[in-house]
């Protein structure tokens, strides 16, 4: 990058605020006090391990609400509008969450055992995982629409040795490919079960309704989140116990939960949101949270506002653009007046998706910017503090975000750079998974972890994020890396070399476009378009699918044979290509 490189940041003027009603009723009433005089030890106060020594998540999210008052406080919400219609008080979390570790832990799972769960969105998905960190094991959560070669990556990587599944997704994990995975356990299955192969049903039925958490340390392993990049396999970001502290705050001040909240984060744990506060936030501040199965719909999502009175709703910039593209007569039909605070997360809140939700429910999302690899929340924008409209807000109490140059040196108010936090926040990974050299890139710039990121600070320390560094590409709040696009692309018998690049798109954000070269034999169509995208879809997953494929004579790439996505990012949007002195000829 350029150091010398400027944007033109707004100035106090003339940009849009979000102003707030100076006696707003939040959990963090007073952004600057509470910054200045911010210590992560008085969270760790909050936790019965900083008097008993013994750590253990599951503990904190649900075996000391079971034995309190909140026993009989409802904590899931579960309902797929079909067959399953469904709550879970923290009681009932404990006694399902001690059965599922029961069960795992007659399959030799034991603490440090990195388990998958590859579930559909149903209660299961949420147990198991609790279960899993009741036995000391570090759960592997894959997205339900992930395809062989995605289940494989993650599952080879991690070196999981039993996978939480069901009937209809089991086809899809390659246990030949997959030497460590020796046993499945599957959710649903009513016989025909295989040698390696246990009922999730029959041995959570007969088992007892207690199982005391494997205690840990701070810095034993919670969970592992794989995060796409833009060259090479996706990669695990292991997050440790400790994380569980910054889970908890943020949930309490950027989120700013509280005990009578109903909570809808709508995020799916196969993705960092889910676990980080659809799990663990809202769970360790005992909080009743509402998920929802099925497939997206716009009815049925303003029915479950209205129908469960949900106050606090967690949900990403694409979601809302859907929503807005469905037309405000859905909306209208029913009544949203339950929600208090509104958040965003996943990509960047562009101001007319702001507008809109702020129109239909009267409430101004909020940002939260963060990634898999930092765990929690780093900047936001908070409920009593005045924002700007666009902007990705200010750092979280306990955390220092800020631009700097290549050096590593803050850069002036206006000017691009890398965005980078001061390491040392309590949820930041412990370790890329079995990749240090991966791990110690985040590190590059002296004193600083480096997000890949750039952003610029206005005058008044307001962070605007600008776009990725690299080539990650953000489709409908996911990160998709292009070197998995590709791969699964010439793995087409009629695809040579293919390049990928995220094309602004109004709905998605992004939408992934595929550059293909053809293999001899084969002649550009819409047929061989659709066959490909299809390819794709079967062997990655849907959401990694091109929804744009151009067929060109030959990849732009450098003479060590790198792709280079910029030209073709230019080429589709007719920008100037810039230098090009390293392109092979």
């Amino acid at each position: 990058m350029a150091q010398t490189e400027s944007v033109s940041g707004p100035s106090t003027d003339h940009v849009e605020w979000e102003r707030k009603p100076k006696s707003i009723d939040a959990n963090l009433r007073d952004y600057e006090t509470a910054y200045k005089n911010f210590s992560w030890k008085d969270v760790e106060r909050e936790f019965d391990w900083s008097h008993t020594g013994k750590v253990n998540l599951v503990h904190e999210a649900v075996d000391r609400h079971a034995a309190s008052w909140r026993k009989n406080k409802v904590a899931l919400y579960y309902t797929d509008y079909d067959k399953r219609d469904e709550k879970f008080t923290f009681q009932d979390l404990k006694i399902q969450t001690s059965r599922a570790a029961h069960a795992l832990k007659s399959l030799g799972v034991k603490k440090g055992d990195r388990i998958g769960v590859f579930l559909p969105r149903i209660p299961e998905l949420y147990i198991v995982i609790l279960g899993i960190h009741r036995l000391g094991a570090i759960p592997v959560p894959l997205f339900e629409a992930f395809m062989q070669q995605a289940v494989q990556d993650r599952l080879g990587n991690s070196e999981a040795n039993v996978c939480i599944t069901t009937p209809a997704l089991k086809s899809r994990i390659p246990l030949a490919e997959l030497p460590a995975l020796k046993k499945l356990l599957l959710v649903g299955a009513s016989d025909g079960l295989a040698p390696n192969e246990s009922s999730y049903e029959s041995l959570t039925a007969k088992a007892p309704d207690w199982l005391e958490p494997e205690w840990l340390t701070v810095d034993d392993g919670l969970v592992i989140h794989y995060t796409s990049g833009s060259t090479g396999k996706s990669k695990g970001a292991l997050h440790r116990q400790y994380a569980m502290i910054g889970h908890y705050q943020t949930a309490k001040w950027a989120l700013d939960l509280r005990d009578d909240d109903i909570y809808w984060c709508t995020a799916d744990p196969g993705w960092v949101t889910g676990t980080s506060y659809g799990i663990y936030g809202p769970w360790t501040l005992g909080v009743s949270s509402v998920v929802i199965g099925g497939r997206f719909d716009p009815e049925r999502w303003y029915q479950t506002i209205q129908r469960y009175q949900v106050t606090m709703w967690y949900s990403a910039p694409t979601a809302f653009r859907m929503l807005m593209s469905a037309g405000e007569a859905v909306p209208a039909k029913y009544n949203l007046k339950s929600l208090r605070h509104i958040c965003s997360v996943g990509e960047p809140l562009n101001p007319e998706a702001l507008r809109w939700v702020k129109k239909i429910t009267g409430l101004a999302p909020h940002e939260t910017w963060w990634m898999t690899e930092t765990g929690m929340h780093i900047i936001c924008n908070y409920r009593s503090l005045d924002f700007k409209v666009g902007c990705t807000g200010k750092s979280f109490p306990g955390t220092y975000a800020s631009v700097v140059d290549d050096a590593g040196k803050e850069v002036p108010p206006g000017q691009l750079g890398h965005l980078v936090v001061k390491p040392g926040w309590p949820a930041m990974m412990k370790e890329i998974w079995n990749n240090k050299p991966k791990f110690d890139e985040y590190f590059r710039i002296p004193g600083w972890y480096s997000s890949g990121d750039t952003a610029y600070k206005d005058a008044d320390g307001y962070i605007w994020y600008q776009g990725r560094g690299d080539d990650v590409i953000k489709t409908a709040g996911e990160r998709v890396g292009p070197f998995e696009v590709e791969s699964a692309l010439v793995a087409h018998p009629a695809v040579a070399e293919a390049g990928v690049i995220g094309k602004p798109d109004a709905v998605r954000g992004q939408i992934i476009k595929a550059f293909i070269a053809l293999r001899k034999g084969h002649q550009p169509s819409d047929e061989l378009k659709k066959e490909i995208a299809d390819f794709v879809k079967k062997h990655l997953a849907a959401h990694a699918a091109p929804r744009e494929i151009d067929f060109v004579e030959k990849i732009p790439k450098t003479r060590s044979g790198k792709i280079m996505r910029r030209v073709l990012r230019a080429m589709d949007l007719g920008e100037p290509v810039g230098d090009v002195s390293t392109m092979e000829e």
